[in-house]
């Protein structure tokens, strides 16, 4: 009837320090503009809708699930905002499980389900991430703001599957 999850874990698309903290700064030049700006109306009135605009977008972007993660007895799956496909991935044939950083750069973009260089990553924010392989080499990373969590999950599934 109902399946019991091992893990469970959603991502927001707005919740990165690093990202809400660009748009901060967008938004305090556009109130820094408004201010300064005392000759010409029209583009002080544009520069308070836009800073207002940047603030209301960070808002709803902050309640915006990007993407969830479930791992299940069999599979892990990965279902992302809106029209994304669904990715359910095979513990069974999962052969490596690592935690690692997920990557050197401060600035990472959100991604979900980008193939690049034989790699499939997701990624919404957080400082390290899951790596998987699996039987065909194929390595997926999967950023993960309780990715411990993450990885033993996956093990302890991978488990209950070879006994």
């Amino acid at each position: 009837m109902g399946e019991t999850y091992l893990f469970q874990e959603k991502q927001y698309l707005g919740r990165d320090k690093t990202w809400i903290s660009v748009r901060f700064i967008l938004a305090m030049f556009c109130f820094l503009a408004y201010t300064l700006n005392l000759e010409d109306l029209p583009s002080q009135q544009l520069f308070l809708i836009v800073g207002f605009g940047i603030i209301i977008v960070s808002v709803f972007m902050v309640y915006m699930v990007h993407y969830k993660t479930v791992v299940t007895e069999k599979y892990l799956t990965l279902s992302g905002l809106w029209s994304s496909r669904l990715v359910k991935i095979d513990l069974f044939n999962v052969v490596k499980v690592e935690l690692k950083p997920y990557s050197a750069f401060i600035f990472n973009n959100p991604v979900y389900n980008l193939h690049k260089n034989g790699r499939i990553r997701f990624y919404s924010g957080s400082k390290y991430a899951v790596w998987l392989t699996d039987n065909d080499g194929l390595i997926y990373i999967i950023g993960s703001h309780k990715a411990e969590d993450l990885a033993k999950a996956i093990v302890k599934a991978q488990n209950k599957l070879k006994s």
